[in-house]
């Protein structure tokens, strides 16, 4: 049966859906749309959904005049559309016509759609174990409306092992025989690269860049058979420039957890080259500069007040975890973590330090965080250091503001905050400002210029000159 899907897939007349939309997943849905796929979003969160279905976007990477575009420009022609329960199908294959990408939150879509790609979060529970509950979720709504020769693939990242020892079993119906048994028509008989095709293909999304956007990020894609990989490279080629086929979902699977995973080992290096520094009395950054003039052999990471946003953080982790089901401890993955996580500790430290110096205690202080985001130029406050450095300086008894022009308010464990309106007043009025996010748009000269004192986490004002 792979052959006919594969056509539909190059003729660009397939109905296909993305579960979850938010960072990875709209613009994913987006992506589909452009390469004149007709698109259904799935999305529990009605806000988004709404969002999506006015033609406004909540992911900065996404502009809402192509949102516009794609579900249509006026709010009847949308309502047609969207009150259907059966989109229209694409009648060209050269251009995406207008309303073909649509938000619902009904899973009952799935029942019309020749694809449909997993992209919901991988959060670790309170004790640091993955937490895969969304994706068993979006699994079984998808058990519930597969159909032969749906394509499936999972994107949310997660441990090896988790789309052929998680999903399949959902999919096939080896998860739930009570079910199958008391419902005849239930997908239990369908076989994986024969009757449907399920692969594993991991997010590469990165925030904020503009050199390197969903359809010319290469993208890794494993299948559980050799049919489901054909499948699955048919579906996503019309929509992404580069795809790199690996031998299985493992495999992939593994691929992403690495990728993050040397990042995650390389950053704790670089951020414990601070910390040795700071006890030799040099210079880390200029340490680093100079080491980063080897034209070979070296690849500069660089300091800063931790790690941040959902993948660095967390994806590691998912992979110690497997490992230490296997008995095997992954002792890089662990210290660079311990590293990382300690960062905010430093700062805050390093902010202590420099009041005592300028004669204030931290109780009482002023203090002012400049950029919350996990990283420069988004909004995305997940996995922040700025949230741990602000928390424990508020514990110290500081009195703590924040300026980001990407973050209007902060809502997190008991901090309920709003960026200063007057960046210029509040800079002259801190007792300290501390730099933790070096978004472009800050003119650091007035930083340099008002500020009293300042704890340069990212060593942006020597950077600027």
């Amino acid at each position: 049966m792979s052959q006919p899907v594969i056509e539909k897939f190059h003729a660009r007349q397939a109905h296909v859906a993305v579960i979850g939309l938010g960072y990875v997943g709209l613009p994913l849905a987006v992506a589909f749309a452009d390469a004149g796929y007709q698109v259904t979003g799935i999305d529990l969160d009605r806000r988004k959904v709404d969002a999506i279905n006015r033609g406004e976007s909540y992911i900065e990477d996404v502009p809402s005049e192509r949102l516009q575009q794609l579900v249509g420009a006026a709010a009847k022609q949308r309502e047609a559309v969207f009150q259907s329960p059966h989109p229209p199908v694409p009648q060209s294959s050269n251009h995406p016509p207008t309303g073909s990408l649509r938000a619902t939150t009904d899973y009952g879509v799935l029942a019309e759609c020749d694809a449909v790609s997993i992209c919901v979060p991988t959060p670790l529970n309170k004790t640091g174990d993955p937490d895969i509950s969304y994706i068993v979720a979006a699994s079984q709504a998808i058990a519930e409306y597969l159909h032969p020769g749906m394509v499936v693939v999972l994107e949310s990242t997660t441990y090896p092992g988790t789309t052929r020892e998680v999903v399949l079993p959902i999919l096939t119906g080896q998860a739930d025989r009570e079910r199958s048994a008391q419902s005849p028509d239930h997908p239990a008989t369908l076989s994986p690269g024969q009757d449907f095709y399920l692969a594993f293909s991991p997010e590469r999304v990165d925030p904020g860049r503009k050199d390197w956007s969903t359809r010319n990020t290469p993208k890794v894609i494993g299948g559980i058979t050799p049919a489901c990989l054909e499948a699955a490279v048919a579906y996503y080629s019309p929509a992404i420039e580069t795809l790199v086929p690996v031998s299985s979902p493992e495999a992939a699977e593994m691929v992403k957890l690495f990728e993050n995973t040397f990042r995650a080992v390389n950053i704790a290096l670089a951020n414990e080259l601070q910390l040795m520094c700071d006890k030799l009395g040099l210079d880390a950054w200029e340490i680093l500069e100079a080491a980063a003039t080897k034209p070979f052999g070296f690849m500069k990471f660089t300091p800063g007040p931790g790690l941040g946003g959902h993948c660095i953080p967390i994806d590691p982790q998912y992979l110690s975890w497997k490992l230490r089901t296997m008995q095997y401890n992954a002792r890089f993955i662990q210290l660079a973590s311990e590293i990382n996580t300690e960062m905010p500790r430093y700062w805050v430290q390093k902010v202590q330090d420099a009041l005592n110096d300028a004669g204030k205690p931290v109780k009482g202080s002023r203090i002012l965080i400049l950029g919350v985001a996990y990283k420069k130029d988004v909004d995305d406050l997940r996995e922040s250091p700025a949230l741990d450095i602000m928390h424990l300086l508020s514990q110290k008894g500081a009195a703590v503001q924040y300026h980001d022009p990407h973050v209007p308010t902060v809502h997190h464990e008991g901090l309920q905050l709003h960026s200063v309106p007057d960046l210029e007043t509040a800079l002259a009025e801190a007792d300290c400002t501390v730099i933790v996010t070096d978004h472009s748009a800050y003119d650091w000269a007035l930083v340099a210029r008002t500020a009293r004192l300042v704890v340069d986490a990212r060593n942006v004002l020597r950077r600027m000159g």
